[in-house]
């Protein structure tokens, strides 16, 4: 299977970098090409909601010229797709919810009964990393994400959330364990 991580964290070594590494690195061992986008080495405007990204059924139609089409078209690549990204007031990072919010344009005609989604059938998942000690941090992160799943017809495969963490280093034995779990079961 081919996969793209996509990491939305403004730290690129930080604890969220190093979770999702051991996820790709089972991903590899395990027979599937993986490539990473750090989502803060692109230019991506926030969606101005103007909707002329519904004028193709086929293709990403946003007007916007900047690099949200280079990320996307990477995505529509791919077999599946792993988003990773630090829970920031119990939601994914600014950088991952400015990427989300120009998923609209790869979907048209939602909410009809036979709306057309350019990622349709791909794996999608969740690595997610919090400072947090509630048990409760990430909920708000995976319902956006399993939404956005279903948004795009695609098959939520889950989520590997590791709390309680705020330096790289904090990762230990157990959430290295996590994610090598995660990715033996991906897609599957």
């Amino acid at each position: 299977m081919n996969i793209t991580t996509v990491l939305g964290s403004p730290r690129k070594k930080g604890h969220t970098s190093r979770l999702l590494g051991w996820v790709e690195e089972a991903l590899r061992d395990a027979g599937h090409l993986v490539d990473r986008l750090n989502v803060v080495d692109y230019r991506i405007n926030g969606c101005k909601g103007c909707f002329n990204c519904k004028s193709s059924e086929t293709e990403l139609g946003c007007p916007q010229k900047d690099e949200a089409k280079v990320v996307l078209s990477q995505l529509l690549l791919s077999d599946a797709v792993i988003y990773a990204t630090p829970i920031y007031f119990w939601s994914p990072s600014g950088q991952m919810k400015t990427l989300i919010d120009r998923h609209c344009s790869l979907v048209t005609g939602f909410g009809a009964p036979a709306w057309i989604s350019l990622m349709e059938g791909k794996h999608i998942g969740l690595v997610a990393t919090s400072e947090d000690v509630s048990e409760r941090a990430a909920d708000l992160t995976v319902e956006i994400f399993k939404r956005l799943a279903y948004y795009m017809k695609c098959q939520y495969c889950g989520e590997v959330l590791v709390s309680k963490t705020s330096k790289p280093e904090s990762l230990g034995d157990e959430a290295r364990a996590q994610a090598v779990a995660y990715a033996q079961a991906f897609g599957r």
